[in-house]
């Protein structure tokens, strides 16, 4: 049983059992449109797209998701090179968050985002006070994702439909500055022993929080 093809620049694309996956060369005449890729066309599509984009050139594939992302954007904090980040990402990019905000340190494992980052627009603040300059400015109310005291329950709350859902570390959730930065403090109930969720769970519960409330979903794939 193999593994996953290794991309050179961002690790993984797709899944692969037995058997490749995606679509072979394109068969039959080539389409005239300007969105596809030519070599996608001639070599076939192995990228982890869906399949309305298969063998779309990748700037053409931004460009239309750019008419169909949401109107909330993710942040997480990025001050001990948390290993959730590409988790993150990835999730930003299937439930089309409008972009990822990285806060701190610029560098972040990409591998766990599986490529994703190609499509999903990703931006870095090196500090709270710039992200928050940038909500502020962009007209974003900011959503801080902690179970931390003055938090509400997500599961009883609206997110904002213009928002930025800001994360913490792994272990030492938000920082001081992000909490007290935040227009509303949410948290996740949980049932269990331990004290926190993965980083990359608590993302993808709360994003779809916001898409339970304000998504069209017939415009889901």
């Amino acid at each position: 049983m193999s593994g996953p093809p290794e991309d050179p620049e961002s690790g993984p694309t797709e899944w692969v059992f037995g058997e490749p996956v995606g679509v072979g060369p394109w068969e039959g005449p080539w389409p005239t449109d300007d969105r596809y890729d030519p070599d996608l066309l001639a070599d076939g599509d192995r990228r982890n797209v869906v399949d309305a984009y298969r063998y779309w050139r990748r700037d053409a594939v931004i460009a239309d998701l750019d008419t169909r992302r949401h109107d909330f954007h993710v942040a997480i904090e990025n001050f001990q090179h948390d290993h959730n980040i590409g988790t993150v990402v990835r999730t930003a990019n299937a439930f089309a968050a409008r972009a990822v905000h990285i806060i701190g340190r610029r560098r972040w494992n990409r591998r766990g985002a599986m490529v994703t980052d190609r499509y999903q627009h990703v931006d870095h603040h090196a500090t709270v006070d710039s992200l928050l300059a940038y909500a502020k400015d962009a007209g974003l109310a900011v959503v801080g994702v902690d179970n931390t005291t003055g938090s509400v329950p997500i599961e009883t709350t609206e997110l904002p439909r213009k928002c930025v859902l800001v994360f913490g570390q792994e272990g030492p959730g938000l920082t001081a500055e992000a909490r007290e930065g935040a227009d509303l403090l949410v948290s996740i109930a949980q049932f269990g022993s331990t004290r926190s969720i993965n980083a990359g769970v608590a993302a993808g519960v709360v994003m779809h929080s916001w898409v339970r409330t304000h998504a069209d979903l017939s415009k889901a794939w």
